[in-house]
């Protein structure tokens, strides 16, 4: 099996947002992570070259494997911000129906400028998520 290149760095998340090219990307991803931070209460940090998580959990896959994980991330793509944050997917379909303009794969909620959703609401979504994290992954 090939190795997780997702893994906790010691990079600089500070560093890494404020490198962010576009002005407005950048004053975007500032405001996901201090959502991200207050929710989780803790600091950024970076996962691999350009996540950055928060939190800490341990991911059991279904074969009994584990792995460090984060409660919560986000990516500044070229297009878009890539939130890491639909794992319940029953408690989020109410608030995703109030959000506004994104597009959704997998477990990822992609947003094109924070102007596009309803902040709120966004945020309600990241704290369900993080419930539920926290109650299915137990802390690492």
């Amino acid at each position: 099996m090939a190795e997780l290149q997702t893994r906790k760095t010691k990079a600089s998340a500070a560093a890494f947002l404020n490198a962010i090219e576009d002005e407005q990307k950048r004053k975007d991803c500032k405001a996901v992570a201090a959502i991200m931070q207050k929710l989780t209460k803790a600091k950024p940090a970076m996962w691999g070259p350009a996540i950055v998580g928060f939190g800490n959990s341990k991911y059991v896959y279904p074969d009994g494997r584990e792995m460090d994980w984060m409660e919560l991330a986000f990516a500044p793509r070229k297009g878009n911000i890539t939130l890491y944050v639909i794992g319940a997917y029953k408690e989020c379909e109410p608030l995703l129906k109030k959000l506004g303009k994104y597009k959704r794969s997998g477990s990822c909620l992609h947003i094109k400028h924070l102007s596009d959703v309803d902040l709120p609401t966004l945020t309600k979504l990241i704290a369900a998520s993080l419930k539920h994290v926290r109650k299915t992954y137990p802390p690492a």
